[in-house]
């Protein structure tokens, strides 16, 4: 897909990253994933991301990203396809490749591996990124890899390609500052763990449309609670933000990388083989799985 396309796909509507799915030795599980991205594309979401935070990036191998890419791509119809990227230079560079032989439609380029970098050392990441593809890049702030007003400027007066800004910092001054320097040459996402909590606020910093994990299992809600914000129904984001999104919060909190393996286990309970985590997270109890159960059955009223 030409940037300029996936760039205004990305600003058009909801988005969301289907988790991995796993069998019971570890390995990649195609023929569940298929069918739950399937099951999703059905959905009213603009593109779906394989690969990325959500779908456990960084528990998997580099050759294993363009199979889940091309998976998706199979199973996603019209729906594009943005693959997760990231780690150090050349290994995002080569993922970058691999992922767009593979059909991906875009890049999330998600924080490098483990050391802080000086602004100079980032531009120069991203800026090879964006020249290794012909595909368009979005990039993600966050924790280690946070991009300052004017390195994005300056990624973007040097690389055509790279069209989206993600944000997960939860930094409102700096991304304000970011969507009000470079107004519509880029797409802005909200990326913060369940976005939903933030849409509001990320709204208006000037963002349209933001990344929801539970989208997974329960894409209805997700689906309502992004057309009500899209239309200033606040009652009812209020609603839906008592209901479901501020339990489901507290459940998520009970342990690290819950954000992750409380999505998976939605999805389970939604009757796919979506499998494990891969370590080093860990699923949620069995307690703590029937009380998502729970919380889903009572969206369901």
């Amino acid at each position: 897909m030409d940037p300029k396309d996936i760039k205004a796909v990305l600003g058009a509507g909801l988005l969301s990253f289907p988790v991995t799915h796993f069998d019971a030795e570890g390995k990649f599980n195609r023929d569940s994933y298929s069918k739950h991205v399937d099951w999703l594309s059905g959905f009213d979401a603009a593109a779906l991301f394989a690969a990325g935070g959500t779908g456990e990036f960084f528990s998997l191998s580099p050759d294993e990203i363009p199979t889940i890419v091309a998976a998706a791509k199979d199973a996603a119809g019209d729906t594009p396809i943005v693959s997760g990227c990231g780690y150090g230079t050349e290994i995002a560079v080569s993922i970058a490749k691999a992922a767009e032989k593979a059909g991906a439609d875009g890049i999330l380029l998600l924080p490098h591996y483990l050391i802080d970098a000086p602004q100079e050392g980032l531009y120069r990441h991203v800026l090879a990124v964006c020249q290794s593809v012909g595909i368009g890049v979005m990039v993600y702030n966050r924790d280690n890899s946070i991009l300052q007003a004017d390195t994005i400027q300056r990624l973007c007066d040097n690389c055509p390609n790279l069209i989206g800004f993600k944000d997960g910092s939860g930094d409102i001054g700096l991304v304000r500052q970011i969507t009000a320097t470079m107004g519509d040459r880029l797409t802005y996402l909200g990326g913060m763990p369940t976005a939903e909590l933030f849409a509001e606020a990320y709204l208006a910093a000037g963002f349209t449309t933001y990344s929801s994990a539970v989208f997974n299992f329960v894409p209805d809600l997700a689906v309502a609670f992004y057309k009500a914000l899209r239309a200033g129904e606040t009652g009812t984001c209020e609603k839906i933000l008592k209901d479901f999104f501020y339990p489901f919060m507290k459940l998520r909190s009970r342990n690290k990388g819950y954000a992750v393996s409380a999505i998976k286990a939605g999805v389970r309970l939604q009757g796919f083989d979506a499998g494990p985590v891969r370590a080093p997270l860990v699923d949620l109890t069995g307690e703590e799985e029937d009380m998502l159960a729970g919380l889903i059955a009572s969206c369901k009223k």
